[in-house]
């Protein structure tokens, strides 16, 4: 781990083959794994306490990270709130042999600090001075607001049975493996969950592989516990030209008991690919039911929304429709 600065850490390491996943390069929740600890060690390293995730949002996959890749993952804070730090997050890779590192994805992180009651206690406040501080600090001012767009929308949503698209479930119990510095599952782990729960509902559904290329709103409402029963759903809710959306919730409990709670909720987006590697288009699903219809019109609204975004747009199926 290396300190660029007061605000920023970056970590540097060898991707190593046994990061690579079913897409034959390092998937996507392992980079998500990635960008939680080094955003989790810039968190603690400015506020002097233990701190939680509380959101992940807007996360692009460009190029893959390979095996033996030179990885750096760099951390920085470009805003404090009264005990939130939202931390600015750039994956690169390169040769180990030579040559220039290339971005291969970039996303703001949201930690909260805690005390030892388990309570949001205040931090450092960061000042920005550079042109180019201020204008990340500019950038998560703007975000807030997109995101509590996001948020409301999310969660206004109801998921039922009576939803007809494609649907998968995967359930296990968190192991002592998955702990992170607070005793609880870390949330790089939960995310991989995610990712994993994400491949296979996409791969059900096009019949091909697939990898992520983008995951956003991704919220933290409650620790999940060690040895607790898990539970993580993946439905499809829209497809694009070649981008299948994926709602993803993330249930826990005890296993002594019967009740699951939601702990972790998200939207990704996979897409196809063929041998050589390359996206390709997939069938588009047509809703059904009337679930199917507000979830598939929920997905376009993220969509819209997020377009507003600093540096965003629409994606290309939708631009110049009513």
């Amino acid at each position: 781990m290396t300190e660029t600065a007061a605000n920023s850490v970056t970590l540097r390491f060898l991707a190593a083959p046994t990061d690579v996943g079913h897409s034959g390069s390092v998937d996507a929740g392992t980079v998500l794994e990635w960008v939680d600890k080094a955003a989790y060690a810039a968190a603690v390293g400015w506020a002097k306490s233990y701190c939680v995730t509380a959101y992940v949002g807007n996360i692009h996959f460009a190029d893959p990270v390979n095996s033996g890749d030179m990885v750096e993952v760099e951390a920085t804070i470009v805003y404090t709130g009264r005990s939130s730090m939202h931390i600015r997050t750039v994956v690169s890779s390169s040769d180990p042999k030579g040559g220039p590192a290339t971005m291969r994805s970039q996303c703001m992180v949201i930690f909260v600090a805690v005390g030892d009651n388990g309570k949001p206690i205040p931090v450092k406040q960061f000042e920005p001075v550079t042109a180019a501080e201020i204008e990340q600090r500019d950038h998560a001012l703007a975000r807030i607001k997109v995101r509590e767009r996001i948020v409301e929308a999310m969660n206004a949503q109801e998921y039922t049975d009576a939803g007809t698209a494609e649907r998968v479930t995967l359930r296990f119990m968190a192991a002592p493996t998955d702990v992170n510095w607070g005793g609880k599952v870390h949330g790089g782990i939960v995310m991989k969950w995610i990712d994993e729960a994400a491949y296979v509902c996409a791969s059900r559904y096009c019949g091909m592989d697939t990898v992520a290329v983008f995951s956003g709103g991704v919220r933290f409402y409650r620790p999940l516990l060690i040895g607790h029963v898990v539970e993580v759903e993946a439905r499809l809710v829209y497809t694009g030209t070649k981008g299948m959306h994926i709602a993803v919730h993330v249930r826990s409990g005890d296993p002594k008991g019967k009740e699951l709670n939601l702990t972790t909720y998200c939207l990704t987006v996979m897409v196809a690919r063929d041998a050589d590697g390359n996206s390709v288009p997939v069938s588009g699903w047509v809703p059904v039911s009337a679930e199917d219809t507000r979830l598939h019109a929920h997905a376009r609204e993220l969509l819209e929304i997020r377009g507003t975004a600093p540096g965003n747009r629409l994606p290309n199926h939708l631009l110049g429709q009513g």
